[in-house]
Order: C-alpha cells, then sequence, then structure tokens
C-alpha cells in the first residue's frame, strides 16, 4: 500500500497542475532562490490541507455538495487572474520593479482554491485511509504527499530555472510568459466541465 500511496503521489505531484505551471513561469522570471517560498508554500500548504482534509474537512462537501461548485467559481477566478499576472509579466527583474514571486502564505493559501489539490486530497483519502485507521491513515498519507511533492515541485521551478537561459530576449520572454498562462487556463477545463455537467 505504500508503495502505491507513493506512486499516486508522485504521478499526481509530478503532471502539469496549476502549481507547477505557476512553478514553472516563477523559475524561469524569477530564478530558483526567489522561487523557494512559492514552492516551500505548495508543499507544507498542500500537506496542510491533505491532513485537514483527513480529518474531516471533505465532510463539509458531504453535507454541503454547493460548496464545491462555489470553491470551483472561485479557484477558476482566481486563477484566470494568475493566468493575466503571469502573461503580462516582464520578468528577469528588468523592466517591471514591482514584480515579484508568489510569496510562502499566498501559495499555501493557494492551495485552497486549486481544483487539482482538492481532487489529489479527496482521492488519496479515499483510496488509501481506512476508517478504522483514520488518523494513522491521515498521517502516514500526509507524510508521503508531502516528502514526494517537495522534489516534484522543485523539478518543475529548475525546470524554469534552465529555461531562463534560453529567454534573455524580451520577445522570447513574453511568448514563454503567455504560453504558461494558457496552460494554466487549460488546466481549468476539467473544472469548467464539472460545472456545466453540475448545471
Amino acid at each position: 500500500m505504500l508503495l502505491a500511496l507513493a506512486t499516486f503521489a508522485f504521478v499526481s505531484s509530478i503532471t502539469p497542475g496549476p502549481n507547477n505551471m505557476m512553478l514553472l513561469a516563477s523559475g524561469a522570471n524569477f530564478g530558483f532562490r526567489r522561487t523557494l517560498p512559492h514552492l516551500l508554500g505548495v508543499t507544507l500548504g498542500f500537506g496542510a490541507m491533505v491532513l485537514a482534509v483527513g480529518l474531516g474537512v471533505s465532510g463539509l462537501f458531504t453535507a454541503y455538495p454547493a460548496l464545491y461548485s462555489v470553491l470551483r467559481v472561485v479557484g477558476g477566478a482566481y486563477m484566470l487572474w494568475l493566468a493575466w499576472r503571469i502573461a503580462t509579466a516582464d520578468g528577469l527583474g528588468q523592466a517591471n520593479a514591482t514584480a515579484r514571486p508568489m510569496s510562502f502564505l499566498e501559495a499555501a493559501a493557494f492551495q485552497w482554491v486549486n481544483p487539482k489539490a482538492w481532487a489529489m486530497s479527496l482521492g488519496a483519502m479515499a483510496a488509501f485511509v481506512s476508517p478504522n485507521q483514520l488518523v494513522g491513515g491521515v498521517l502516514i498519507v500526509t507524510g508521503v504527499f508531502t516528502l514526494v511533492n517537495l522534489p516534484c515541485v522543485a523539478s518543475w521551478a529548475g525546470f524554469g530555472v534552465v529555461l531562463r537561459r534560453l529567454l534573455d530576449r524580451p520577445w522570447t520572454l513574453r511568448a514563454f510568459n503567455v504560453t504558461m498562462a494558457v496552460l494554466l487556463v487549460l488546466s481549468l477545463y476539467p473544472m469548467f466541465e464539472g460545472l456545466r455537467s453540475a448545471a
């Protein structure tokens, strides 16, 4: 079961999603060191979310299914705003002195409006936590996800740093940022499809 859980955590953490698209863009625009608070916020914020979901927050969605639709709308609107920020970023510390990477607290808070993070948390709890070993199971899932998630998200930020060398011209950086923004918007498709089905 532990190997299956680690595999699930790896596949769900390494695949493209809102967090990874933003870390890739942040690594390219700000470098790895300045992106470090962002990626730590993703990992620890997501770990806290997994723990909270396992210990009872998921029951709110069972009791009030409409909350999930509200989460999707709020999360979708926030991610569209983030996509706009990425698309219009000047980056590489040149044109826009006010540009900055996402902070630790912003990244941690973002997990609560990230539909992929909710799907990962709820899926892990349903698949790997037994009701008769609830607390122990939740702690194991939280620990495994936190340990596996950190190198996965760090690799996306690192890949962005590698790309940074290719983005030293303003037009290549602009094209990259717009592409990242489009990919972030496309990652919302399953969420919007779910809203349409619910309607």
